[in-house]
């Protein structure tokens, strides 16, 4: 199906995801709000924001914006500049601004430009991440808070060791909370449990916590989790009280440069980390939509405006967040909105609830995610795509480790540019739309050598294919097509042309690519569209073929498709009666397939008895609705009949054209095969006499002709040109035949 931005057709499958991601949300938005140094509910706020005013204004189906992780140290050093929460909430409301100005400039390209395998290893890096950093949430060491994802950490221990650190400080309640917790989230993706959407694995799962913990508390009070290892809401008195935890930025402030130092920062450090983090969620999309960069930006300025004006953290799209509502089974945006009015209406009403939910509870939640996000398929699969896709990914993975998203992510980069840069600097591919007599197709004919440079402009040719339309992507000539592309053209075949209703035939990938040749769709004509062909649309589809021929650019036909898609039946579109001359195919002058037209040859085109009954049943029979008598220049039989050849057989058929050269007025010397005018006068005769004698000598085709049914033209092949001109198009001429001709075609 073709799924929509935002559809409540699909609120079955988005409610329980929204309610998956609130639970992320909530500990992460607090731990990220306590990692910057920045009042707690400061991060609850942002989610709010994320939610309630990125959501609809996005047009991702699946992103989840929130305060990110990475912009935590950026966040701990502006706040210890400025020396103000008041004054740094300035610089969010400005950096929004300035974060709107991108998206209008269309900033949001660059997001094409990073290839597979960074993002790939940004996704993979995230599940690490969260691996290890939830670990020790698992077992109840809660040092460190949830949403740090830096290396060197709060607690002055780093990522590594951490995981050693822990071992000292076991809590057992924490252990079979989260072993629970897993093991439940584990039978919900395995079992049938899985159908019930309303019911998603996660929500049972912290359910199950808060009252395993409770049963701790009554039965076993040394297991008991106490409020450090439990989520921690900052509880309002009261609606009052709610609304002062809010704050107003002190745009006094403003007149200090430093301001806008770091307004700059965050805008530049936000919108790339946004448009790594939305990429990121079209590769996790099982239906491969692609998100609006330049919109995604437009949204998050607007976010980041709104939740500096009211106290909040600067905001992302943050890719945890997003893994877990895509991996929850959300379909549209309706996900993203929900989880921000429940962030709203839990943190008014019943914070209190919330702070009843374990932490190792969370932690298996995110243990589950990172593990989809670095599966140890992933990494085999980069393996055996050879260094080239595997150095980056690796890098990337351990850069991000190290240090943070953002830097991560350019050094994967770098290292990814060196490999393209060293092989991979191909060129463009050719698009063109060619119009086949069944109607448009649109060809996507792929270069001998196509890189990741190619991947951006490929990937929005394929987006602006109307629905419902023949493609024909062709990489018959390349020698080279790097993964990334590869990527773009499986993802359109298994997903999008489906989606879409698009008849996509792919021909001539090399078996390298594991792409076997596909194809959908085969231009012939069925008794339906030869009953709807008209005799000028006929005439029509011959010129444009012919045009095709001379310029170079014949269609590329599927001949077997043809032969199989014809073997049935046939329902040509035209005879053509042409010389019997090695040079003047009629399906390669007009640029047509097999099936196409009823094709009669014979010396000099002449018209006799066994040719009038084949015209007639194509006609008549058959349903062909044109009939063409194509001469052509050069003509050996007519050069034979001007010179009076005898030879066997043959001295019966030229005398069939020898009214045509004693008709011939024009020339009175040198009347003989030698004399190129008088020759070429002489096959415009012959074409002439051609058309009168089908009319004279078969009744059945002068009614069609009259009755409109068919239509009856002649023309002249140039064999030097390849350009076949259609007597009608000619001045009349002196002769009666001409007029003949003329008048024949005006009818």
């Amino acid at each position: 199906m073709q799924t929509k931005t935002l559809s409540f057709e699909n609120l079955k499958y988005d409610l329980p995801a929204s309610l998956v991601v609130f639970l992320v949300a909530v500990p992460l938005c607090l731990g990220i709000a306590l990692a910057s140094g920045a009042p707690l509910f400061s991060g609850i706020i942002a989610g709010m924001v994320g939610g309630l005013i990125v959501g609809p204004l996005s047009g991702s189906h699946t992103s989840v914006s929130g305060p990110a992780a990475g912009l935590t140290a950026i966040v701990l050093a502006s706040i210890t500049l400025l020396q103000s929460y008041e004054a740094f909430l300035a610089a969010v409301f400005i950096a929004g601004l300035m974060q709107i100005a991108l998206g209008v400039a269309k900033a949001g390209i660059i997001a094409d430009f990073v290839p597979s395998n960074v993002i790939k290893g940004l996704l993979a890096a995230v599940g690490v991440i969260l691996i290890m950093k939830q670990l020790p949430h698992a077992v109840g060491y809660d040092a460190d808070p949830e949403g740090d994802f830096t290396f060197f950490q709060l607690d002055r221990n780093n990522t590594f060791s951490e995981l050693f650190y822990m071992l000292n400080y076991i809590e057992i309640g924490a252990v079979i909370i989260c072993l629970v917790s897993l093991g439940l989230l584990i039978l919900w993706e395995k079992t049938s449990l899985k159908n019930f959407n309303y019911l998603p694995g996660a929500l049972v799962a912290v359910v199950s916590a808060i009252l395993l913990n409770e049963v701790f508390r009554a039965a076993a009070p040394s297991l008991t989790l106490g409020a450090s290892h439990l989520v921690s809401i900052p509880v309002a008195g009261g609606l009052s009280g709610f609304v002062n935890l809010f704050q107003l930025p002190d745009f006094s402030s403003l007149a200090r440069p430093v301001v806008w130092q770091v307004a700059v920062t965050l805008a530049l450090v936000a919108s790339l980390e946004t448009l790594l983090t939305i990429e990121a969620a079209d590769k996790l999309d099982t239906h491969k939509r692609q998100s609006p960069p330049n919109r995604e930006l437009l949204a998050q300025g607007v976010g980041n405006t709104i939740s500096g004006l009211i106290g909040g953290l600067p905001l992302t799209s943050v890719i945890v967040r997003t893994s877990a509502n895509i991996n929850s089974g959300s379909v549209s945006k309706l996900s993203a909105i929900f989880h921000g009015v429940l962030i709203l209406v839990c943190a008014l009403f019943v914070p209190a609830l919330l702070n009843k939910i374990p932490l190792a509870c969370l932690a298996a939640i995110l243990l589950f995610t990172g593990y989809k996000l670095a599966k140890p398929a992933l990494f085999k699969e980069m393996y055996q795509r050879g260094w080239n896709q595997l150095v980056p990914f690796v890098t990337t993975i351990v850069a991000i480790v190290l240090t943070d998203l953002l830097i991560g992510t350019l050094i994967g980069l770098a290292v990814s540019l060196f490999f393209i840069l060293k092989s991979n600097f191909r060129n463009p591919f050719e698009f063109s739309t060619e119009k086949y007599h069944v109607g448009e197709t649109i060809r996507l004919q792929l270069a001998p050598q196509v890189s990741f440079f190619n991947k951006a402009s490929i990937k929005n040719t394929l987006e602006q294919v109307p629905d419902q339309s023949s493609v024909v992507i062709d990489a018959s000539a390349s020698d080279f097509i790097d993964y990334d592309v590869m990527e773009v053209v499986d993802e359109f075949k298994n997903v999008k042309a489906k989606e879409r209703d698009i008849k996509l035939s792919l021909v001539g990938f090399k078996e390298k690519y594991e792409m076997a040749d596909h194809v959908q769709f085969v231009p012939v004509l069925t008794q339906d569209l030869q009953a709807n062909l008209k005799p000028s649309e006929v005439l029509d589809i011959l010129k444009r073929g012919n045009e095709r021929f001379m310029q170079g650019r014949s269609i590329n036909k599927n001949l077997l498709g043809q032969v199989d898609r014809t073997a049935g039946g046939q329902h040509p579109m035209a005879v053509v009666l042409s010389c019997i001359d090695s040079r003047t195919s009629a399906e390669l002058i007009f640029d047509l397939g097999i099936g196409d037209i009823f094709s009669v040859r014979i010396a000099g085109n002449v018209v006799n008895e066994d040719i009038l009954g084949s015209m007639e049943f194509a006609c008549r029979v058959a349903g062909a609705k044109m009939i063409v008598v194509l001469g052509h220049t050069a003509c050996g039989a007519v050069k034979g009949a001007c010179d009076t050849v005898q030879l066997g057989n043959l001295t019966g058929l030229l005398e069939r054209i020898k009214p045509a050269v004693e008709a011939e007025n024009l020339t009175t010397e040198n009347r003989n095969a030698q004399n190129t005018d008088f020759v070429e006068n002489v096959a415009r005769l012959n074409v002439g006499f051609a058309l009168n004698n089908i009319m004279e000598r078969s009744p059945i085709l002068a009614e069609m002709i009259r009755n409109n049914e068919i239509a009856l033209a002649g023309g002249i092949y140039d064999v030097k040109t390849g350009e076949v001109n259609f007597l009608n198009r000619e001045k009349p001429a002196t002769h009666p035949a001409i007029k003949a001709i003329a008048a024949v075609n005006r009818s």
